[in-house]
């Protein structure tokens, strides 16, 4: 048989492999599914880049909840009991504490005075753990989850502590670890983006988009946020006059074209262009049908918190659940407003016990309902700040605290992690860890462990380097496994 000129001479030979890859769009989606070239010329693009892939190793984890207190929650009134610091309130701290640190409104701190808390401690559970009377439901869960007390980050202001947090970069244009779980292990959702976003709180969290975007990642893999109220995407509903038919035949149209591009350049942004027309056709079902809360029990929607229709934390935990049942692997809830300095809306008595109520009640009903409906082990639940607050208070008109990097508290449940164990401890005054630091890269070292990756391996080439979440540090903090 001849080739293709000989058959139809008044077709080139590309012009006969672009119609076939435009009139049998059909075929090039399914040969998509393969690792083989298209014609034997550029490489094929993966179908669905959000498909699941093996991890390295058997995961722990399957899934992540990331419960992000945006403005740095303090640490002193919340978990880090230090009697030493309250009986010596009003003092000046040492100055060997505070030689040759940075504070971000405090200058060198001189003439700063030590803040012992006002609030009220008790031990909880079988393993003892020390919790403010602020969080009377989370003291509820302390036997399901492992205390971190001695975290550590590397900067102090918000913005790039966010990133830094997120991304393992204070740098823009990194990917967030989100990004990094879905371009690693992929999603076992089809109907729903692997990786989902959730705000609520008085603003977003400084920074923006950029602590859940995909970076130098194919843009598939960055976090999609889903809107508390109203439709959960803007524009995902048919335009008047629109009918679905109509709609399905554009998408086809707009996809022979795309897969026609694709075939000519090899660019893998066009399959993610693809997978973006699909994933939104299937979602217009999906999406409402994920936010309609009205097939949730009466007690469930009230251990949470949730009042119907009100947008809220306790609403984004419910949905977070939700989105976990459904396959999705990644779940970031983002709360403001931490930012305890002191002064009108940021202090620590009636603001501080505000945002405590915001979200107390709702993570410990997100825990104990993973955990009655057999999910809670193969979900990795992470509470955190980008940072904590100093045992140092701030001169302000009233109660307040500086960012702090050297030493504050996150706590993980289920995915893998000890029940009811407290790591790390810190010096008498809460300033600096003395036992078991945890680092921002070997926390992010950790989570990829529990998901079955090995951090060193998770590896993307961009400009000449292979970049990777942890960068050239981290390590797995053993000690937090079950």
């Amino acid at each position: 048989m001849t080739d293709g000129t000989d058959i139809l001479p008044s077709l080139t030979r590309r012009h006969f492999f672009s119609r076939c890859a435009m009139g049998l769009g059909g075929i090039a989606l399914a040969s998509l599914l393969s690792e083989r070239k298209l014609f034997g010329a550029t490489p094929e693009p993966v179908a669905n880049p959000m498909a699941p892939r093996p991890p390295h190793f058997k995961p722990r984890a399957k899934n992540v909840i990331y419960l992000f207190m945006a403005g740095g929650p303090s640490q002193l009134e919340l978990f880090d009991y230090k009697p030493r610091l309250i009986e010596l309130n009003g003092q000046p701290i040492p100055q060997s504490f505070i030689e040759g640190k940075r504070f971000a409104f405090m200058g060198s701190s001189h003439g700063t005075k030590l803040l012992g808390t006002r609030r009220q401690f008790r031990q909880h559970g079988r393993c003892g753990a020390w919790v403010s009377e602020l969080f009377p439901h989370t003291a509820s869960i302390v036997d399901d989850i492992t205390l971190v007390h001695s975290c550590a980050a590397n900067l102090f202001n918000h913005a790039p502590a966010k990133l830094f947090m997120n991304t393992g970069s204070g740098q823009f244009g990194r990917p967030s670890m989100g990004a990094w779980v879905t371009y690693g292990i992929g999603s076992e959702s089809r109907d729903l983006p692997g990786f989902v976003v959730l705000q609520s709180g008085p603003r977003g969290p400084r920074g923006g988009a950029v602590n859940w975007g995909s970076g130098f990642l194919p843009t598939s893999y960055q976090g999609v946020p889903l809107r508390g109220s109203g439709d959960p995407i803007l524009d995902l509903g048919n335009p008047t006059g629109v009918s679905t038919a109509r709609q399905r035949q554009t998408f086809d149209a707009i996809r022979d074209l795309n897969l026609k591009r694709a075939v000519e350049t090899g660019d893998p942004e066009i399959n993610t262009r693809i997978a973006a027309y699909e994933m939104a056709y299937r979602m217009q079902t999906s999406a409402p049908e994920l936010i309609d809360l009205s097939g949730e029990t009466k007690a469930t929607l009230d251990s949470y918190g949730v009042e119907p229709g009100k947008p809220s934390f306790a609403r984004n935990c419910l949905l977070a659940r939700r989105l976990v049942e459904r396959g999705v692997r990644f779940v970031q809830l983002y709360h403001t407003n931490w930012d305890s300095h002191g002064g009108p809306g940021e202090n620590l008595q009636g603001d501080f016990e505000k945002v405590c109520r915001d979200v107390d009640q709702a993570q410990a009903a997100l825990v104990k309902d993973l955990k009655g409906r057999g999910l809670l082990d193969e979900t990795l639940v992470i509470w955190g700040g980008e940072f904590g607050r100093t045992p140092m208070g701030e001169n302000r008109d009233t109660t307040g605290r500086n960012h702090h990097i050297d030493a504050f508290t996150m706590w993980f449940a289920g995915g893998g992690v000890k029940a009811g164990y407290v790591l790390g401890q810190t010096d008498e005054l809460g300033f600096n860890p003395v036992d078991d630091r945890c680092h921002v890269h070997d926390i992010h070292a950790t989570i990829l462990h529990l998901l079955g990756l090995e951090h060193t391996r998770l590896t993307f080439r961009f400009q000449g380097r292979d970049f990777r979440l942890t960068d050239v540090h981290g390590q797995v903090i053993h000690k937090m496994a079950a």
